[in-house]
């Protein structure tokens, strides 16, 4: 145990269970920004972090206070329970000790999410978590700078043990407390988008997490979270064009084709063409891909605890693997196909949720429908990410805020129908309220004739031109002025 984890989870532990639910996600970002992944409290075989514990003591809250996740569970969801039972219980096919790492993974990942769910529940909820975020990562944007300038981890307190500093080809790659800088990049990347959605109504909010974001991507210097940002802007772009995304994608699809067939190697040795900071392994990443399928055979049913062989290259973490930078193939060596399928299927789920929010919010305020948009894009920017790094740190659970802000998003036309509604107390006296013969005779659909006024009066959802509500005629109006001349 380290002193200042224990007073970062006092602390935070607090909060999180006093504080009203739309701030009680605020402890659990700041944990996965400012702590380390490094075990806090161990117990047996269990390796908890200061984001589990927290966790634990969300689910303590929830559970005491009895909150429950906004309009139902959504086909999310359903499918991230299923990847979870199917991740634990494909344990048997792989050594011992794997039922406490995916029990663990289960907790932190996995209990985050639904926390999230659980505290976050419209869309009022998610810019507030954004607005919150954009200025909590500023701190971390300075630290991560000065450890690039500096040559030194100020996290090593955080993390209960010296941090050593990475460098590649003469550049220092600033990680804080993330088990990569690449992580650390992914988290300033996420970052950007969520001030974007301040621009109009918080400006000040809005710069400061956009600066705060990009100083994190600079400090990592990784080219991979830079183009997980290009992506979120170019789908943030298309929203310019939102009517064609149909020809969009359909276009994207046959340029990929193309692309296949006159390519010497496989369309995805694209990603070792890219390289913007000068020492970026995009060709590991494309033979990584291809030596996954050349050995599909060892990992298809439910995975494998050995990839060594598949590159020529290992990790010192562990002996048996390769570096795994692929978070969909990272699914593969988990839990084999099906579990790689049933994480697509979430994906799939999620941008189906944000098309079916779209089209339940189409006439809402361009505002409202630009936000869920760029939920949208962020999702975009998330999973073309996948393809370069897999998310084995407390990272991810920006990414899992990220789903559980598409799932606060997508309420239902009957739900928004029925907060339009007066309250009970309100329609009753509406209802008892008497009506005007005109009113009357509108709500029936048919005509009235009363003494000085003559016409008919308009079927439902028809307008009476003259006359205001109640079955005047208004001033001026048009019925006043024929029955002048009459």
């Amino acid at each position: 145990m380290n002193v200042a984890g224990l007073a970062f989870l006092a602390v935070a532990g607090v909060l999180l269970a006093a504080l009203p639910r739309r701030y009680a996600s605020i402890p659990l970002l700041l944990a996965a920004a400012y702590t380390a992944r490094t075990p806090l409290l161990e117990l047996g075989p269990a390796n908890l972090s200061v984001l589990r514990l927290l966790v634990v003591v969300g689910l303590i809250r929830i559970f005491s206070r009895g909150e429950r996740i906004a309009n139902g569970a959504n086909a999310v969801d359903w499918f991230l329970l299923a990847w979870a039972t199917f991740l634990v219980g494909s344990s048997l096919f792989h050594t011992s000790d794997a039922w406490t790492f995916r029990l663990g993974m289960v907790l932190g990942d996995l209990g985050v999410y639904f926390l999230c769910r659980v505290f976050v529940q419209d869309a009022e909820d998610v810019r507030r978590v954004f607005r919150v975020t954009s200025v909590a990562l500023a701190p971390l944007a300075a630290l991560l700078i000065l450890e690039k300038i500096q040559e030194h981890n100020y996290f090593s307190v955080m993390a209960g043990t010296f941090l050593d500093i990475v460098t590649r080809d003469g550049h220092v790659r600033a990680y804080g407390p993330f088990g990569h800088p690449i992580l650390a990049g992914v988290v300033g990347a996420s970052c950007v988008p969520m001030a974007m959605c301040q621009w109009r109504s918080h400006r000040l909010i809005a710069l400061v997490g956009f600066c705060a974001g990009l100083g994190i991507l600079f400090a990592s210097t990784s080219s991979g979270p830079v183009m997980m940002l290009v992506f979120t802007f170019l789908g943030l772009l298309i929203w310019i064009v939102r009517d064609w995304l149909q020809v969009i994608r359909f276009g994207a699809a046959a340029m990929i084709i193309g692309l296949q067939l006159v390519m010497n190697d496989p369309v995805y040795f694209l990603m070792a063409r890219i390289d913007l900071t000068g020492s970026s392994t995009g060709w590991f990443r494309s033979q990584l891909i291809r030596s996954s399928i050349e050995h599909l055979g060892e990992w298809w049913l439910a995975g494998t605890d050995y990839t060594r062989h598949w590159m020529a290259t290992g990790i010192p973490a562990n002996e048996n693997h390769t570096d795994m930078t692929n978070h969909f193939l990272q699914q593969g060596v988990w839990g084999g196909l099906p579990l790689l399928i049933l994480f697509v299927l979430m994906l799939r789920a999620a941008f189906r949720t944000v098309g079916s929010a779209l089209v339940e919010n189409e006439h809402r305020a361009p505002e409202h429908r630009f936000l869920i948009w760029t939920l949208g894009a962020m999702l975009f920017g998330q999973l073309m990410n996948f393809w370069s790094i897999s998310l084995f740190d407390q990272s991810i659970a920006f990414f899992y805020l990220l789903l559980a802000s598409i799932g606060a998003i997508h309420v239902s036309v009957a739900a928004v129908a029925k907060e339009r509604l007066p309250a009970a107390p309100e329609r009753a006296k509406l209802e008892r309220r008497p009506m005007s013969l005109p009113a009357a005779a509108a709500a029936r659909g048919g005509a009235v004739s009363t003494p000085g006024r003559t016409g008919r009066v308009a079927g439902p959802g028809q307008r009476v031109l003259g006359m205001r509500p109640g079955g005047e005629e208004g001033r001026g109006s048009v019925g006043a002025r024929r029955g002048a001349r009459a």
